[in-house]
């Protein structure tokens, strides 16, 4: 049985669905981060044995081996070992330095990067949003939670809407996309470029996608960010109303799921519902839905 080496220093939030666990050590007097990759069993989920699924659970071994990203432009990869065992994969990839790269940079890259040729293999991710949406759906039927809120209407009015917003997006150019660009994910530079980790999500998506989704935990506001995005973004691939629908469908819906998902934690505790959106595993979840009102006005207006 597969087990960590002792001395391996754990770093957080690494576990993870397919994710046993996330270490940094060192290779000699080079530092590393070493990821292990849990092959699923006969009783886990199909979805994680689906090449075009978002939670396919060797995709980043595969991104890594193949070096489709290691050479893309905007956002690129470091090389990594990959080492496959009947329990699953080993990947030790060299350590990136937190370069305190700004979101402005970010979105810039993110441009970059929808604009880039890349190779598109069979194990890219795609229809991010829409499976996301039909789990939720399969789950719980939709946003009960936020039905109980202030916010119902809205969120009842976008989850009727959803599949028409979902074919909108599968209609816009679809371009390169990380999948889930965020800060932590895009710690390095190198050169013109950006050094991005964890591209288990990488696929292809609607041009905007990953700006909608970088916007929500950034701390430049939306205008700024489209504007650096613009500017990476060759103008042949896509018209400014796309990018905008790409972003605005991408950042609205996400931002709604995942106060959803923060409140229905917590709803069955004591106390009414309206007494807990301070508790600190739900405000931030809630200010970030609160920055997406302009966006959702935008796409109740649509």
């Amino acid at each position: 049985m597969w087990e960590p080496e002792p001395g391996w220093v754990a770093l957080p939030g690494g576990a993870g669905t397919s994710t046993v666990g996330v270490w940094r050590t060192a290779v000699g007097d080079s530092p590393v981060v070493i990821k292990r990759l849990c092959a699923p069993s006969r009783h886990d989920p199909d979805q994680l044995s689906d090449p075009r699924h978002f939670a396919y659970w060797r995709r980043e071994a595969d991104v890594l081996a193949t070096g489709i990203t290691s050479t893309t432009t905007g956002l690129c990869a470091l090389p990594a070992r990959i080492e496959e065992d009947p329990e699953g994969i080993t990947i030790t990839r060299e350590w990136v330095e937190d370069a305190a790269v700004t979101g402005l940079f970010v979105a810039m890259s993110l441009g970059r990067f929808a604009g880039s040729t890349m190779a598109r293999p069979t194990f890219l991710a795609h229809g991010l949003l829409r499976s996301r949406l039909a789990a939720t759906d399969h789950r719980a039927g939709g946003w009960p939670t936020l039905a109980r809120t202030t916010v119902a209407d809205i969120a009842d009015a976008l989850w009727n809407r959803r599949t028409t917003f979902l074919d909108a997006l599968d209609a816009l150019p679809q371009v390169p996309q990380h999948g889930d660009p965020t800060l932590a994910n895009v710690p390095g530079r190198r050169g013109e470029d950006a050094l991005a980790i964890d591209w288990a999500t990488l696929g292809v998506g609607p041009v905007g996608g990953d700006l909608g989704f970088f916007s929500l935990g950034a701390r430049e506001e939306f205008e700024p960010l489209l504007d650096a995005y613009l500017m990476g973004l060759p103008a042949e691939v896509a018209a400014l109303d796309d990018i905008l629908l790409g972003a605005q469908v991408t950042a609205v819906y996400t931002a709604l799921g995942r106060a959803e998902w923060a409140l229905a934690r917590v709803a069955t505790g004591e106390g009414a519902l309206a007494s807990k959106y301070r508790h600190p595993a739900v405000a931030p979840h809630l200010r970030t839905l609160q920055r997406q009102f302009a966006q959702i006005e935008a796409l109740l207006g649509w």
